[in-house]
């Protein structure tokens, strides 16, 4: 009996090795044989930028402000004509607070008549409304036009230009200090390529109904027509405008705004040698960031992302979003295996405020970390009696035995929706904070 069963397992034995060596020597089915073979992925080279006829230079993404190419970017040179940005800024503020309108009538002073430079040739003593002033000011880059508005919006030419001076500190223009409110030259009036893509950066999105202001080509005042000296306007599709200036001590300067296939770019230019010069320089910058570069919308502003637990309130669950769009910039091809996360403080109680911090968006990808606040895009006010009570007690289990909410649910991206990379999804609490996040 042993015999038979020593004879039974080396036939098993052999017969197992017989199958693996034919499986071994065996050919390739044809279904798999046709299957072509996975080609080695070759990482999108990003070029170095342009060279360009400019004493310094910023390509900037509009929409994540992410910096693309810069030279000198925070060496102080003199502005000229792009302070008239600022002068713009406030006006346009001042307009949306409701302070002027544009249909108001600025008297033209002595001042702001006989102030030298480029005009916009309106007349001491008449009354010019603020809107056709503030084309006088784009389109012309009136010095006259300038100073009326200036001295309209800040009751005199030194209160605008502090006012100036303290916009640029909370804009974060740290290399930027301001003596009048047209870019004249003076040794104590410099700004930097970094800080004036910082104020046409919150010019573009801090007022995005007078957009259309910066890409008016002519005006005509006083029977004097005058183009825009911007020729990108002319010359390079997808101009959305900006500004010019020029002083023997800037050299020729350009601010311009572009968009193509949903990527906007804004580009300065400082120091060109000449208006050709510059425009030539700012074409070959933006070229180069649409050749380049692609922008991923995340998030649209207002947008429900996830609706974590609150305690004690009238809402149980808080639609969070996001109070700007969320975008980031990348070279072509190198947005892949990004990983978003939601962190969410998971001990929220009421009272809650519409647009209070309660957690962050978390971008990661190539080895780089963005985050972005998440706040409440409701108010949730304290509830009532009952409400709190029952809540106290599921409160107490939620401490006592961790949150059942540790994995909310929320929105995908909207690139991940849009047949590219698909993102690695993840959400994440915070038991360290007991009590809600402030803004």
């Amino acid at each position: 009996m042993k015999k038979l069963l020593v004879r039974l397992v080396i036939c098993l034995l052999s017969f197992t090795a017989s199958a693996l060596t034919f499986a071994q020597s065996a050919p390739t089915p044809a279904s798999n044989q046709q299957q072509p073979v996975a080609a080695v992925q070759q990482p999108n080279l990003i070029p170095v930028p342009p060279t360009v006829k400019a004493q310094a230079y910023v390509l900037m993404d509009i929409n994540s402000g992410a910096i693309l190419a810069q030279q000198n970017m925070n060496v102080r040179r003199s502005p000229a004509s792009l302070t008239k940005l600022m002068t713009l800024y406030l006006t346009e503020r001042a307009l949306v607070n409701n302070l002027i309108t544009l249909n108001d009538p600025v008297l033209i002073s002595q001042n702001a008549w006989q102030t030298g430079g480029s005009r916009m040739f309106v007349q001491v003593n008449t009354r010019v409304p603020v809107g056709l002033l503030t084309q006088g000011v784009i389109v012309d880059s009136g010095n006259d036009a300038t100073m009326a508005l200036a001295e309209y919006v800040g009751g005199a030419e030194d209160t605008f230009v502090d006012m100036m001076n303290q916009e640029a500190a909370s804009l974060g223009m740290t290399n930027t200090h301001y003596t009048d409110p047209t870019g004249l030259p003076s040794p104590e009036h410099y700004s930097t390529a970094r800080d004036l893509a910082t104020l046409a950066h919150a010019i573009w999105t801090d007022f995005p109904q007078y957009q259309s202001w910066y890409s008016q080509k002519w005006l005509t005042y006083n029977g004097i027509t005058q183009p825009n000296r911007n020729r990108l306007l002319w010359r390079f599709p997808g101009t959305l405008g900006m500004k010019t200036g020029h002083t023997d001590d800037a050299g020729y300067c350009l601010i311009a705004v572009a968009n193509q296939n949903g990527l906007t770019l804004l580009a300065v230019v400082l120091g060109a040698p000449s208006d050709e010069a510059r425009a030539d320089a700012t074409i070959s910058l933006l070229s180069y960031g649409f050749r380049f570069y692609n922008s991923n919308l995340l998030y649209q502003a207002n947008s429900v992302i996830t609706k974590p637990r609150v305690w004690f309130g009238t809402t149980k669950y808080l639609p969070a979003g996001t109070l700007n769009d969320i975008s980031v910039t990348t070279p072509n091809g190198q947005f892949q295996g990004a990983k978003v996360s939601i962190t969410v403080n998971n001990n929220l109680q009421a009272p809650i405020r519409k647009g209070q911090a309660i957690g962050s968006v978390n971008l990661v990808f190539n080895h780089q970390t963005l985050t972005y606040p998440l706040v409440a895009l409701a108010d949730d006010p304290k509830g009532g009696f009952f409400t709190r009570f029952f809540d106290s007690i599921s409160y107490l289990f939620h401490k006592l035995f961790g949150s059942k909410n540790s994995k909310l649910a929320f929105t995908p991206p909207l690139t991940a929706n849009n047949n590219q990379q698909p993102y690695n999804l993840a959400v994440s609490t915070s038991d360290s904070i007991d009590t809600p996040m402030t803004q």
